[in-house]
């Protein structure tokens, strides 16, 4: 069995294909040959801090074996997963507990699913309880041509809201006008500021949705109206923001969203991924594959993703 192990913290170098015994699932336990694995940036996260030895979150693939006691899979059965604290979906093979683990409809293609089960997870939770959109809610979301970003303008105009979308490339635009964007601006750091202001006529916007970093936490306050709601995702991108509460302007709120605080239980990552799917076969969820690597090419993956010129979704395919 192959996988991408972290040989040591650092760069994507470190990333190495190596041979591993294949794996064997143990009580409450399934074994599933890999097709697809998602590609986030919070794996960099992990690679970089060696956290863990083979990385990945989100996958799907086919059950091989089925530990005891297991009922709710069979052999041959089509899942996808999401392992937030154990990771390992870069590889061939891999052991799930099942309670990390979801059946998938037959109308959602492997691709799809791997890529919207993370991320569509992330949207879903940011815009119904990070801050559960209203209509006529106006938004920042940052990053709109990203994975996550695409997703999240979709949640808000499904539920009326105006997304004014930020990206940091002129070629990226029309990738988010196509998710819905009603505005999409150009933007680095904290130049956003000005050009949103105006556009709201000078209140500010009632939710910004930022996985941008410490250079735009600042600007991100700044354009919220009174009680608007920043919710901030970025962490994994750079340094960590500090604020005073007392520096927190106009009775806004300031919330970090964590997906996996929107699935605690087996019960509730079922029930939202099946929302999630059903959206996607109802064609109100688009989900867009950036790119494909083989799993041998995982280092490249992650220069990519980190060089902030991908767009839609990475994914690996063993």
């Amino acid at each position: 069995m192959r996988a991408i192990v972290i040989t040591k913290s650092g760069g994507p170098d470190v990333l190495q294909l190596q041979d591993r015994p294949a794996p064997r699932p143990g009580p409450g336990e399934i074994l599933v040959d890999v097709r697809a694995a998602g590609v986030n940036y919070f794996d960099t996260a992990i690679r970089k801090g060696a956290l863990t030895d083979i990385p990945g979150m989100e996958g799907v693939g086919i059950v091989r074996e089925t530990g005891e006691g297991v009922t709710e899979f069979a052999l041959g059965d089509r899942v996808g997963w999401l392992t937030i604290e154990t990771h390992s979906s870069y590889a061939e093979q891999m052991v799930l507990p099942v309670g990390h683990v979801v059946a998938l409809p037959d109308a959602i293609d492997d691709e799809t699913a791997a890529a919207v089960i993370l991320q569509g997870l992330t949207a879903q939770h940011f815009t119904t309880v990070s801050h559960p959109v209203q209509p006529g809610d106006i938004t920042v979301v940052h990053a709109a041509a990203g994975g996550v970003g695409m997703l999240v303008t979709q949640f808000v105009k499904a539920q009326r809201g105006t997304v004014i979308g930020l990206v940091s490339r002129p070629e990226k635009v029309d990738l988010a006008t196509s998710a819905g964007a009603d505005h999409v601006l150009v933007s680095m750091g904290g130049a956003f500021v000005e050009p949103v202001m105006e556009l709201t006529g000078g209140e500010g916007v009632h939710a910004v949705f930022d996985g941008a970093g410490s250079t735009t936490f600042a600007g991100s306050l700044d354009v919220l109206r009174t009680h608007g709601t920043l919710v901030f995702y970025g962490p994994v991108i750079d340094t960590v923001p500090t604020i005073a509460m007392n520096e927190i302007p106009r009775s806004t709120r300031l919330t970090y969203g964590a997906t996996n605080d929107h699935v605690r239980t087996p019960e509730e990552l079922r029930a939202r991924c099946a929302e999630l799917f059903a959206l996607v076969e109802q064609g109100e969820l688009k989900v867009r594959i950036g790119h494909r690597y083989a799993l041998e090419d995982a280092a490249q993956a992650h220069r990519d993703i980190e060089s902030r010129a991908t767009t839609g979704k990475l994914l690996l395919i063993p």
